[in-house]
Order: C-alpha cells, then structure tokens, then sequence
C-alpha cells in the first residue's frame, strides 16, 4: 500500500500534460485553470493538515508559487511548440539536473568524493538524455511533427529557471513543505492573472469554458501533491521522489499514443532511450538525498 502511495504522484504529474492537451485551451487558459484547482487544493491541505500559517510562510509560498507559475506556463508554452513528447523528458531532466546543482552550490548536500562522482554522473546521464529526446529524424522529417524549436527551447529554459527556483526558495526558508502549501497555490494564481494582464490579447479568451475544464488539471496535481506527503513518511523521500519521476513515461508515451503526437521509428528510439536515462538520472539522484 506505501508504494501505491508513492506511484500516485507519477500518474497524477505524468498525466498534467495529456489532460490538458485533451482539455483544449490556450497556454493562459490552461494555466489559469489548473491554478484555480491548486487554490481548492491549497484550501484542503490547509484543513487537513491544521497548519498555522505565519507572515513569512504566506511570503515564502507566495513567491514560490508565482516562480512554479512561471514554470508551468512556459512549459504549457513549450507543448504547443515542440509537443509534449519532447517537452516532458526535456524539461524533467532539465529541472533534476538544475534543482541538483542548486543543491550543490546553495546547500552543499553533495558532501563526500563518491557523492560528487555519482552526482555529476547523473547530471551528465539526464542531460544526454534530455538531447535524445529532443531529436528528430531528419531523414523523414516530413512524416514527424512539426516543431517551432527555437520558441521551445526558450520556453523551457524560462520554465526550468522558474521550477528550480520554485523548489530552492523553499528549501532556502527551511520551513515545513505542508505549512506552504496554502500560500504557495495563492502565488501560483497570482502569476497566472499577471500573465493575463501582461497580455491584453488574451484578457477575454481567458474566461472560456477551456479555462474551467482545466481546473481538473489543477486537481489532479494536487492529488499527487497529497499523496507524495502521505508516502514521505511510509517509504521515505528518496524512493518518493525516484518513483515520481516515473510520470514522465505516462506524459511521454500517452502524447503520442492519446494525443496523436507523430514519430517517425527512429525519433521512437530517441525518444525510449532519452526517457529512460531521464529516469535513472532522477533515480540516481532521489536515492543520493
């Protein structure tokens, strides 16, 4: 029972992408949407938890919250661009190797020779296998998707610099991850209506039904969320933040079995291999914390 806790959050993030992509919406309204549904979360936890909430944790969640909106709306970006095929593996790897070297460098959790060894180790296998992913069969580029790869790769950069610092700013406070889950939702909404403000083309498109439907997104999130704190204590954060890496294969394959995302044989080969060492990377890493 521990460990079906422990793969609920990989089935829960690993289907974000594909619930929003058969939800439909633009990347403001997706974000806006699965925001909403991390506010009812936030306001669930904040019940179940019976945590007391202070001015510096409504600060620190609330500038968390707007950096993971940051994240999640370039990422929502990036799938428009190059698909979610490709989005997912990339920006995981991008964000474990990212989020490893905060570790490094802000936290020093990299403490002996063999550590540091496997450490970058790691980082280099999530790496190559974030490149895998991202490439194409040139030889029969006509039959895969087309890609606006340029945009992607900007949208990505922006969204791992927004995830990392999502998670850096917690750790950097020291405070409890339940106490801010509340605040952190608040930030999250908050970054997505200054999104939408910073685009006036956007200001009415906004409050569609595609918004609403997103909400689910959010929810499901914020299921994961759950029960990643309820299997911490079962199974322990290494092994509950190694098996959640495994979403990626949910989010990865279902774009393209679900969602229709076309692949030629080969761009398969790239995409199973890069997904793969993305994973061992990440395991590598969850079982070094």
């Amino acid at each position: 029972m521990a460990i079906l806790f422990a793969l609920i959050p990989a089935i829960c993030w690993g289907s974000i992408g594909l619930i929003s992509g058969r939800l439909g919406g633009t990347s403001y309204q997706q974000t806006l949407g699965m925001t909403a549904g991390a506010v009812l979360f936030g306001l669930f936890s904040l019940m179940y938890f019976h945590v007391q909430l202070t001015g510096f944790a409504m600060l620190v969640g609330i500038a968390s919250g707007l950096c993971w909106a940051v994240g999640q709306f370039q990422q929502f970006q990036s799938m428009k661009f190059i698909g979610i095929s490709r989005t997912v593996p990339i920006s995981t790897g991008l964000q474990l190797a990212g989020t490893a070297l905060a570790g490094v460098l802000l936290f020093h959790e990299w403490k002996t020779t063999s550590m540091v060894t496997m450490g970058t180790i790691a980082v280099i296998v999530l790496i190559a296998g974030a490149a895998l992913t991202s490439l194409r069969d040139k030889r029969q580029s006509v039959s895969s998707e087309p890609v606006e790869a340029g945009r992607g790769a900007t949208a990505i950069a922006i969204s791992t610099v927004g995830y990392v610092l999502y998670t850096v700013i917690v750790n950097l406070s020291g405070l409890d991850s339940k106490l801010i889950l509340f605040p952190q939702s608040l930030g999250m909404i908050l970054g997505a209506l200054i999104f939408i403000v910073l685009s006036p083309q956007n200001r009415r498109k906004v409050w569609h039904t595609a918004t609403a439907k997103n909400i689910i997104t959010g929810l499901v999130w914020g299921i994961g969320n759950f029960f990643m704190f309820m299997a911490i204590p079962k199974v322990g954060l290494a092994i509950s933040y190694s098996l959640a890496q495994c979403g990626i294969v949910i989010s990865t394959f279902g774009s393209i079995w679900l969602l229709g995302e076309k692949k030629t044989g080969r761009e398969m080969v790239y995409t199973t291999i890069g997904s793969l060492l993305v994973i061992v990377g990440g395991v590598t890493l969850g079982l070094m914390k």
